[in-house]
């Protein structure tokens, strides 16, 4: 397959310098560092963590009704935005 690849000028540059030692291509060299690095099935470096969420009890005050939450943000937004629109 053909494909146009942008790599790091650092990579590149060490991928010519092992085709040139190797006496390969440097399209053999990248297909063969490519193959090598996925079959090692380690993460790359730097690499993120799994993300995780704790659950934690927020214990609202009593006469909250829970059910109108989203109606309440409403409210907050809009006293909000009509504060920045008189500033």
């Amino acid at each position: 397959m053909r494909t146009t690849l942008t790599l790091d000028d650092e990579l590149a540059e060490r991928l010519k310098e092992l085709a040139h030692r190797r006496r390969l291509s440097f399209k053999q060299v990248v297909n063969e560092t490519l193959r090598a690095g996925l079959a090692s099935g380690r993460k790359p470096a730097g690499g993120s963590r799994a993300f995780r969420v704790d659950a934690v009890h927020c214990g609202f005050v009593a006469g909250v009704d829970t059910g109108k939450l989203n109606q309440l943000v409403d409210e907050l937004e809009a006293a909000e935005h009509v504060a920045e629109e008189s500033r």
